[in-house]
């Protein structure tokens, strides 16, 4: 998978390579990153790529034909019509659906918005999805992007040390993660539960998903409303709920 990204802190991002599952994916020969600076592109000694927003107002605006010939360029290399995604706060949230859905491709182009924003006419011609990492504003797209290149470089084969930790990840299966523990087994005056030191799998699978069942019930509800849950799902968080009705978190066997 090649990933390129449009930024005006190409060596920010770049660090990337030498750090965790990206630096991985590199070495795997799973995964190629390349940076783009859209300044390059700029036909101006100072190779200036925003001006002010025309109507007035605070704050200036990424230009149109810098980002459009940055693209170009990235076309040129890749030979291919790979999605380009524009980081904004306008854009749709960034999910895991997103990530595995961009994991499944050969690849996508990520443009790195800063200062007011982009020019609309770059975006209605060059970009084909706006994405968002959620309700916040930031100074610029380049740490969503790092976000969602980071979660889309650990679903690719190879890319980490066991394939099923992506598949057990929190959100892979609509849910929040179930507990860790590791030694030793008395920590902090507390105690790994029982079950995970049975040699029981059956019961620890059932133990691990009752808890992810009833840590999604806790935190985020609405994920539950977005599921259809087996009949032994609904039997494993009717049981959590009844352990935890008063929404404590507390460990148990069970």
């Amino acid at each position: 998978m090649r990933i390129d990204v449009v930024t005006l802190f190409p060596e920010w991002v770049a660090q990337m390579e030498q750090f965790g599952v990206v630096g991985r994916g590199l070495r795997a020969a799973q995964l190629e990153l390349a940076c783009w600076n859209p300044r390059d592109a700029a036909e101006n000694p100072n190779r200036r790529i925003d001006d002010r927003p025309y109507g007035g107002g605070p704050g200036m605006v990424m230009q149109a034909p810098p980002l459009a010939r940055t693209l170009e360029a990235i076309r040129a290399q890749r030979n291919d019509a790979a999605p380009v995604i524009l980081l904004s706060p306008q854009g749709e949230r960034f999910d895991q659906r997103w990530a595995d859905r961009l994991a499944a491709g050969p690849g996508f182009v990520l443009i790195c918005g800063r200062y007011e924003g982009v020019d609309q006419r770059f975006t209605d011609c060059h970009v084909d999805i706006e994405l968002s990492a959620g309700d916040v504003v930031l100074s610029g797209g380049e740490l969503p992007a790092m976000m969602i290149i980071d979660a889309v470089a650990r679903l690719l084969d190879g890319v980490l040390g066991d394939s099923r930790s992506a598949h057990e990840d929190s959100f892979a299966h609509g849910l929040l993660d179930h507990p860790h523990y590791t030694r030793p087994p008395s920590a902090l005056d507390n105690d790994v539960p029982a079950v995970l030191l049975s040699g029981d799998h059956a019961h620890i699978s059932r133990w691990r998903t009752k808890r992810a069942l009833g840590a999604t019930w806790l935190s985020r509800p609405d994920l539950l409303d977005a599921l259809v849950l087996s009949c032994e799902q609904q039997t494993l968080l009717a049981e959590f709920i009844a352990e935890h009705g008063d929404g404590t978190k507390g460990n148990t066997e069970n």
